[in-house]
């Protein structure tokens, strides 16, 4: 069995907020090449320089969202440890086969010349799904702190748990960069665009579902069940490039 791991950038292209290389590709690109099934595909977030990513080609809803995802980041069994540092989040981590994070630079290389949709979709324990769409999403360079942008929700029936990290930039255990007193990452064992700290932790410790007695460590979407003890069985984020 191939084992697809993310790639890691070069050091050269992760120094400053800008550089003069082309947008990569991501899977709308490679849709329209023809390729319309869903699965794993090399794409260039940073030109030239290739990173496996998971496409999701065909998915249900309005025709705004249909198809065409390139998967930044998704939990799905708990095989991979989320709780990491800055350096890895910086340049992407995991199986694309199954869990993986992106990685902040790849997302504001795909982000930075060109306009990007974000859906997140989430299922419980008990088989129940939902999802959140946002009309904007892009992430600022690391000398910004790769700060989040987001905005234009419209409900899928997860509710609206991303707006509070809005301008937020990320932190880790080892790179605080909240505006919490303390360090929301080592606070929820995650790492996230965290504010004061969160309404999303979906990078937090994968649980099993509710379990109040580790309150709000786990991959948690508070507005789901308006609870921030509920874990979620999977969660993805997706974007989509806005013509």
């Amino acid at each position: 069995m191939i084992v697809f791991l993310v790639a890691l950038l070069p050091v050269l292209l992760v120094n400053g907020c800008n550089d003069d290389s082309d947008m990569p590709a991501d899977c709308s690109d490679i849709y329209k090449s023809g390729q319309t099934v869903s699965g794993i595909y090399s794409i260039s977030p940073a030109g030239g320089f290739p990173v496996w990513v998971y496409c999701q080609m065909i998915s249900e809803g309005k025709d705004e969202d249909k198809g065409q995802w390139t998967v930044i980041q998704r939990r799905m069994d708990g095989s991979v440890n989320f709780y990491r540092p800055w350096n890895q989040y910086k340049r992407g981590f995991g199986n694309v086969e199954s869990e993986y994070w992106l990685g902040l630079e790849n997302m504001y290389q795909l982000t930075r010349n060109r306009k990007y949709m974000l859906r997140v979709d989430l299922e419980d324990f008990a088989g129940r799904k939902g999802f959140a769409l946002y009309s904007s999403f892009s992430v600022d360079c690391e000398t910004d702190g790769y700060k989040l942008h987001v905005s234009g929700f419209k409900d899928g029936g997860a509710g609206d748990s991303l707006t509070h990290h809005n301008n937020q930039k990320f932190t880790t255990f080892d790179k605080d960069q909240d505006i919490h007193e303390k360090n929301c990452a080592r606070l929820y064992l995650g790492a996230f665009w965290y504010a004061g700290c969160y309404h999303a932790n979906i990078n937090g410790v994968y649980l099993w579902g509710e379990d109040p007695t580790i309150y709000a460590i786990g991959n948690v979407w508070y507005t789901w069940k308006n609870n921030i003890a509920v874990g979620m069985k999977s969660i993805s984020m997706k974007i989509k490039r806005v013509s």
